[in-house]
């Protein structure tokens, strides 16, 4: 592995694990990247998603800049067609409401197999979508989604949730535990 790519692969992770970059609003110094998906980060449908909360103290939309940048990133590196990786990663989550309350308030039991379709419902509402935009949002929890994505981009959105979710649910463990040691 060369250095240039042991030293993006570490600042990926140490972005991940810290919130402060999406506070900082760093991703929009990416000019490339933000003009990929300036008009999403105008709609007001997309900006609601910062009323709920993701994973530990994670907003909903914070998630999905998060997974939207690693997507990027990643299919700019491979050659891969990066604004539709970049727009579904924002786009993948798109359900508004609070998943951790919803089969209370619904009585529906598979949030993870069914709101890939509501992010996409919602999501075709608001934009102009192309098919491996369209793919990515579909199939970003495969293999829940039963059929995997079709395009790599879509593997790369899926493997961004995962990583994103992972790192999370991780800094919220490590500030439980921290919170409990003695001082």
């Amino acid at each position: 592995m060369s250095k240039m790519h042991r030293e993006m692969k570490e600042q990926l992770r140490s972005w991940v694990s810290d919130g402060q970059w999406i506070i900082q609003r760093e991703y929009i110094k990416d000019l490339e990247y933000y003009e990929c998906v300036s008009d999403i980060f105008d709609n007001a449908l997309f900006r609601k998603m910062n009323l709920f909360i993701q994973h530990g103290t994670t907003t909903t939309r914070a998630h999905c800049i998060q997974v939207s940048y690693l997507s990027y990133r990643i299919a700019k590196k491979a050659g891969l067609d990066y604004k539709s990786a970049a727009r579904a990663g924002l786009l993948h989550d798109l359900y508004l409401y609070d998943w951790h309350t919803h089969c209370r308030e619904t009585g529906e039991h598979f949030h993870g197999f069914t709101h890939p379709a509501v992010a996409l419902a919602n999501a075709k509402k608001e934009f102009r979508l192309n098919a491996v935009e369209k793919d990515c949002i579909r199939k970003h929890m495969w293999p829940l989604t039963i059929i995997p994505p079709k395009y790599p981009e879509g593997y790369i959105v899926m493997y961004a949730d995962k990583y994103c979710t992972i790192a999370e649910v991780s800094a919220e463990l490590k500030n439980k535990v921290m919170s409990l040691l003695p001082v």
